[in-house]
């Protein structure tokens, strides 16, 4: 994988983490989440960005290695304090199973689409891969961008740029990430469980954002504090109902080891 979002460290939390629509989004997964902890104790995180996501399953007294294949993320992750169950290392998602490949994990934790930076070849051959790391009925808690998004068609449409509506649709498309170009793929939650199948099965899957609006209309949002209340009140009503996911800007998806 491409040692991409070296640029995007340093502006990261302010453009999203510390966003309102960048808390509302992350509660949610949180939320999630936190129904599928008991019995975990050591977690390994991929694509950590700047340590958020792992400092929150530090806290809960659990055991994590959190991982991204920036440095710059890294360096960012580890000023966030200093905790004993919290380890930050630098690695790369497709070799990740070799580079774990002498310890054991009771959940994998994937938040925002870091494997949307993977092509279908390469998110196949993670999935055969990764299980070998896990514990037996190992778990994985995946955050994934999907390819109907509402959100994303109705702003294009509104901008008038039809072309771009449909753009999850393509075989990958070139996204703009803090300056920086990031070639991304959109999996649907069923493309997801036919690339998983040999070894997890599936045990969940819930929206995350369908009215909670993308990080990229913070701005819109600024002077609107009420309406993005009041969607997020809409997203609570919502959030079981699983169908609602390959629309929404994100979902969060349990795997578990067969």
């Amino acid at each position: 994988m491409k040692a991409d979002f070296d640029q995007a460290a340093a502006n990261y939390d302010h453009t999203f983490t510390h966003t309102e629509i960048g808390q509302m989004q992350r509660a949610l997964v949180y939320g999630e989440l936190s129904n599928h902890l008991h019995g975990i104790q050591t977690i390994l995180e991929i694509n950590c960005g700047t340590g958020e996501d792992a400092v929150w399953l530090a806290k809960q007294n659990l055991n994590v290695t959190a991982t991204d294949i920036s440095t710059k993320m890294i360096e960012v992750a580890k000023n966030k304090g200093h905790f004993e169950n919290l380890n930050f290392r630098v690695a790369d998602i497709n070799s990740i199973a070799t580079t774990f490949e002498n310890e054991k994990f009771d959940l994998l934790f994937s938040n925002f689409g870091g494997l949307n930076c993977l092509s279908k070849p390469e998110l196949g051959r993670f999935f055969r891969e990764i299980s070998s790391i896990l514990s037996p009925q190992g778990k994985m808690a995946l955050v994934i961008m999907p390819k109907n998004t509402l959100w994303e068609r109705l702003y294009f449409l509104a901008k008038a740029q039809f072309k771009n509506s449909s753009r999850r649709k393509k075989a990958s498309v070139i996204a703009k990430v803090d300056g920086e170009n990031v070639t991304t793929f959109y999996y649907n939650p069923k493309d997801i469980v036919t690339l998983a199948n040999t070894n997890f099965e599936i045990t969940a899957v819930k929206p995350i954002g369908f009215f909670v609006p993308p990080s990229y209309l913070n701005d819109f949002f600024t002077n609107k504090k009420g309406l993005l209340r009041f969607l997020n009140r809409l997203e609570q009503g919502v959030k079981h109902w699983s169908w609602l996911s390959k629309y929404a800007d994100h979902y969060l998806i349990i795997l578990q080891k067969k």
